[in-house]
């Protein structure tokens, strides 16, 4: 049996074993209860995780034809498969008072959709591993002064230590994409910002970002119902400051 890739669902089935491998091979997941595996396809992730972490691994699939698939020929993972939409998933709900590693060859067309979902739950996501496409893998890890640094840049790195691993051919694929892959691993910051409201902080940020050919000083003279306008943070684009100027960016309004 094998499955056919849905271009709906943005399925390409890594084939590569030693790609694989090396994806598996960058999550230390030290400080993880559960390994959570996104898209797992036919398994060729899924199975160096069994290997490796056996019953600490759970996947998550939308596909039913791939959910079949991994039912037959990794019953190892019996009662381990959510055959659901992972955007929908409450991991507060499905895996109360667990810390988790996430790994994936995530679907291109939500891959920044599922890193904004595991944004919601930073207190329980220690480490993201996994393929993107490799715009989008550049786009999270790149730092200020580039037309690609942005929202998600800024967010994932206030929790996150961000690194690029290594980039991916198109040919160890099936069906090939016509793009090349980035393969990225996140760590989950031993120290974060102190005092600092995350969710204030990510609305400074995206209203920054939305107006990005703007100065900060017209981008958010309208955002904040008091604070100072006086500080020079603010005749900057939004893609010239890094985390700390955004930090210092809030505190003028607190």
């Amino acid at each position: 049996m094998r499955v056919q890739a849905k271009k709906g669902l943005g399925q390409h089935f890594l084939k590569d074993q030693d790609v694989a491998l090396r994806i598996v091979n960058l999550l230390d997941a030290t400080k993880a209860d559960i390994i959570l595996e996104i898209g797992p396809g036919m398994g060729v992730l899924t199975t160096f995780l069994l290997d490796r972490f056996g019953e600490k691994l759970y996947v998550v699939e939308v596909d039913t034809e791939s959910v079949d698939y991994l039912k037959l020929n990794l019953s190892e993972l019996n009662g381990h498969i959510y055959s659901e939409d992972f955007l929908k998933m409450d991991l507060s709900k499905e895996f109360a008072g667990k810390t988790i590693a996430v790994i994936g060859n995530y679907p291109y067309n939500i891959s920044t959709q599922i890193l904004f979902h595991l944004l919601d739950y930073p207190d329980q996501v220690v480490e993201i591993v996994g393929m993107f496409q490799r715009e989008v893998a550049r786009r999270i890890t790149i730092g200020p002064g580039s037309k690609e640094y942005g929202i998600l840049s800024v967010l994932l790195e206030f929790y996150y230590t961000r690194e690029y691993a290594f980039t991916v051919s198109e040919s160890v694929f099936s069906p090939p994409p016509k793009v090349k892959s980035g393969v990225l691993r996140l760590v989950k910051k031993d120290q974060l910002p102190d005092n600092v409201s995350y969710s204030r902080f990510a609305k400074l940020v995206k209203a920054a970002f939305n107006q990005r050919r703007k100065t900060l000083r017209n981008s958010l003279s309208g955002f904040f119902e008091k604070g100072s306008l006086d500080s020079n943070l603010l005749n900057n684009r939004p893609e010239q400051l890094d985390l700390k100027g955004f930090l210092d960016l809030l505190e003028l309004f607190d």
